[in-house]
């Protein structure tokens, strides 16, 4: 057991400063008016925070079958400890950044709901009136939670875990909630615009992308992916069960967006579904005319794609269309895999080219097929005639990919003047199981015996 330096304490230190400052702070009554909600909506929305909360741990079995077997655990974790980590920097300062009162369309003031204070008491949130604010809050922090959870894929393998802590608290406040504050806030300059990102395309997606391809550079390559070695995906069978968290918890992403029990809830619980099943099989079906062979790890990349790309979409487009969104942004992500894979960029799981551009792609199609007809709220689409919203979009995009990649460089810059960001050449070669965590991923698997009957064995990797 090494001896702790003043840096491991830290962490402890300003979490017990938090527990000790919500002590003083004062208790107000909860909903102190009650006939204003819609109970079919606030359940609807308890339902649709839970689900979009299981998709962090989805994405954790996603991730962690993709990375090299030594790397299991570490890799879950760094995605997973985003649930209690980002929950209490939302209670703390995150909610008030992104939907406190308005500087000038940029940020929400920190003191609006500063440890949560009002939140229960308070008004509804002005696009949300039938539920209480306090709901509205905990369906967005699940929002928050697995943004910098996504950003695990791309340093995954070579990533200091304490500094990876770090990053996800400074992304959070510094990254999402601005972008966050600029897209769904009334007052927000993206708001004003009129650019429309119904359930996180931007303020999720592209800006965990960019982050990601910030975070590949800054860390450099893996000695295996220098290496040019072609490792093996530890544990398909935890993709898939992965893929399968993320499909169903994204319902709640996308349907739960529409912020009521209704009919818009329905459309994007279609949209959401079609526009995934037909990425799903796009990737598949892309690849077997370039001559591969259809994969299970081909199909669930290509729905998670798809997932992506709807989700800004999913409540402005029709489910005919959710279909050629779906379609073409497994196309373009597939695309881009490849041609990441020729350069020296380390981007361990695909993280730019599946999340960034299929966030990207998602953003741009939404400008282009978005639709009255499906939701009042919204706007018309290129398609319909209206070449103003396809604009707005693309100026949207622009801002957040610039000020996300521009941002999150820095933080993980300035992480590592502070405290190293990647463990040494012996801890990546160990693995960083054993040497962040002290646990070990020891799969069964089955073998066959000399008589042909089928025998269960650990299977232990030095």
């Amino acid at each position: 057991m090494k001896k702790s330096s003043f840096q491991d304490y830290l962490p402890f230190i300003f979490l017990a400063v938090i527990a000790v400052i919500g002590i003083f702070i004062p208790a107000l009554p909860n909903f102190s008016d009650v006939s204003k909600y819609n109970t079919a909506d606030i359940a609807w929305i308890l339902v649709a925070s839970s689900l979009v909360f299981l998709m962090t741990p989805g994405l954790s079995f996603f991730y962690g079958g993709m990375v090299n077997r030594k790397n299991v655990i570490s890799t879950m974790m760094q995605s997973f400890i985003a649930t209690g980590l980002i929950s209490i920097v939302w209670v703390v300062v995150g909610f008030s950044l992104a939907f406190g009162k308005s500087y000038h369309g940029i940020i929400g003031s920190p003191s609006t709901y500063f440890m949560f204070n009002h939140v229960g008491s308070g008004a509804p949130w002005s696009l949300a009136p039938t539920i209480p604010l306090l709901l509205f809050a905990l369906f967005q922090m699940k929002f928050a939670i697995i943004t910098p959870a996504l950003v695990v894929g791309a340093v995954a393998e070579r990533i200091r875990f304490t500094s990876y802590v770090l990053f996800m608290v400074l992304f959070s406040v510094l990254v999402y909630a601005p972008i966050a504050h600029w897209t769904w806030h009334p007052d927000g300059i993206l708001f004003k615009l009129g650019v429309l990102d119904f359930a996180g395309g931007t303020v999720v997606h592209i800006s965990a992308g960019c982050a990601a391809l910030a975070g590949a550079l800054v860390l450099k390559r893996r000695k295996d992916h220098i290496e040019k070695k072609e490792l093996q995906p530890a544990n398909i069978p935890f993709v898939l069960l992965g893929t399968g968290l993320l499909w169903f918890g994204w319902f709640g992403f996308n349907a739960g967006s529409a912020l009521g029990a209704n009919a818009l809830a329905a459309t994007a619980f279609a949209t959401t579904n079609t526009a995934t099943a037909a990425a799903g099989l796009s990737w598949v079906f892309f690849d077997v005319i370039r001559g591969r062979k259809p994969s299970a790890l081909g199909f669930c990349i290509g729905a998670v794609v798809g997932l992506v790309a709807i989700t800004p979409a999913a409540g402005y487009v029709a489910i005919p269309q959710s279909i050629f969104i779906g379609f073409i942004a497994a196309i373009v992500s597939n695309m881009a895999v490849h041609w990441k894979s020729k350069t020296s960029i380390d981007d361990t799981l695909d993280v730019f080219p599946c999340h960034g551009l299929g966030g990207m792609v998602g953003m741009l199609l939404t400008g282009i097929f978005a639709t009255k007809a499906i939701n009042e709220g919204g706007n018309n689409g290129w398609f319909y005639g209206n070449f103003e919203l396809f604009k707005n979009q693309v100026l949207g995009l622009l801002l957040v990919v610039a000020y996300s990649f521009t941002v999150s460089y820095a933080i993980f810059k300035l992480i590592n003047l502070i405290h190293p960001l990647r463990v040494t050449e012996d801890e990546e070669a160990l693995g960083l199981d054993a040497t962040q965590h002290n646990e070990h991923y020891h799969p069964a698997m089955l073998s066959v015996t000399d008589n042909g009957s089928l025998k269960e064995e650990e299977l232990v990797h030095s």
